[in-house]
């Protein structure tokens, strides 16, 4: 089964085109081709994604993203197609993107249908006007290929992208290098620690992509609160790795942070979490301070991180014994951090060895589409047969 998906929910603008094998209880997982963009250079100006800039870049980068994941996967002959009959229906679907119905047409033109079995697109949660272009680009090529269109949540495809685990590498003429993952098999129920700059939430998955969110942040994302605490520290954008850098050289340093933080929630009976109090604490400290030394930096990067882990951690294990979840499966940007992913580790292997745990790796940590396509294997292994209808959204919750 060969799956090409699209990803574009907020500043990574993202094409893969990945096989998917099953071989008894285990599936095998070849990236056939892999193109992505990220944005941040553009945005970092504006210390965010600036929503319409993010949506222009998507348009004016989707189609050479497409003809060059096209192209690592061998799917790539200049063969014309007359496809004129599907001008009216791109010039709609495109009629808020200046010249992407022309580039979708020309590129389209120029080759014979892919050998996919379908087409999958992040559908919410994002920036609406972002997964709009990254939508009506997936139903173009659906339409144009007649292939089935399946919605991915984006959460979801965090979720089960977080399953692959490399297996091998093999040199290949037009990538280099060309990946191969096996997908875990999960035992349940389980749980799901998502982690990033839009979301944090710990989601319950009684049996296969059946979730019940039993707790979240009440305030910000535990990303948001690293971006925002390190353009405190002034530290440029995204802030989240500067802040875990610091922070390590505060830990291999011994340097001492200049305040104590605060672990809110820390100590609740509940699964929720709140990490915008400790962001206005890491404020009032520096404006007790002052101008921060390099070493007061430091500190303070590591005792941020350290609260905002602690709770993590903690409430995770809480969920691990409240739900008796058979794997702690963790995704999102946030996951990539360093300190979190050693905590985890070591909390499951200390307290819950029994339970098995899944955390991508740091190149599947970042939005991607190759855990799009995965969340799209998922669902039609369950049987479905992709959706008629798709709209954006930008709240999205994976429990129904």
């Amino acid at each position: 089964m060969k799956i090409l998906a699209i990803e574009t929910s907020c500043d990574e603008t993202a094409v893969a085109i990945v096989a998917f094998e099953q071989k008894g209880e285990v599936t095998e997982v070849q990236i056939l081709g892999d193109a992505i963009h990220s944005q941040t250079k553009i945005h970092e100006q504006y210390g965010g994604v600036f929503p319409t800039l993010a949506k222009r870049e998507h348009a004016k980068n989707l189609p050479p993203l497409l003809e060059q994941a096209l192209k690592q996967a061998g799917f790539w002959k200049d063969e014309y197609c007359d496809i004129s009959q599907y001008r009216k229906n791109f010039e709609e679907l495109f009629s808020h993107e200046e010249g992407l119905a022309e580039a979708t047409l020309a590129l389209v033109s120029r080759i014979q249908k892919p050998a996919v079995d379908a087409i999958a697109v992040t559908s919410g949660p994002g920036l609406e006007p972002a997964l709009w272009v990254g939508i009506n680009f997936a139903k173009a090529l659906a339409g144009a290929w007649q292939l089935p269109l399946f919605p991915i949540n984006h959460l979801e495809g965090h979720i089960v992208g977080s399953r692959l685990t490399p297996k091998e590498k093999h040199s290949n003429i037009l990538t280099n290098v060309r990946m191969f993952y096996e997908l875990g098999s999960v035992k349940y129920p389980a749980l799901a620690l998502v982690v990033s700059g839009g979301h944090t939430e710990l989601n319950l998955i009684k049996t296969p992509l059946v979730y019940e969110r039993i707790g979240e942040t009440q305030d910000d994302a535990a990303g948001e609160a690293f971006d925002k605490v390190a353009r405190m520290l002034g530290l440029p954008y995204p802030g989240g790795p500067h802040v875990s850098r610091l922070a390590e050289e505060a830990r291999d340093k011994n340097i001492p942070s200049p305040v104590v933080l605060p672990r809110p929630m820390i100590t609740s009976k509940d699964l929720h979490c709140s990490f915008a109090g400790l962001k206005t604490a890491v404020l009032y400290a520096i404006k007790e301070l002052g101008t921060l030394t390099e070493d007061q930096k430091k500190g303070l990067a590591r005792e941020f991180e350290d609260a905002v882990v602690e709770v993590l951690v903690k409430k995770t294990a809480k969920a691990l014994i409240d739900t008796g979840a058979r794997a702690l499966v963790v995704g999102g940007g946030v996951s990539a951090n360093t300190k979190l992913r050693a905590d985890l580790t070591e909390l499951v292997k200390r307290e819950f060895p029994d339970v098995d745990l899944f955390i991508p790796t740091p190149q599947l940590t970042t939005d991607n589409a190759i855990m799009v396509a995965t969340a799209a294997f998922e669902r039609m292994n369950a049987g479905e047969k992709g959706a008629d209808s798709i709209r954006a959204q930008g709240v999205m919750p994976l429990s129904k």
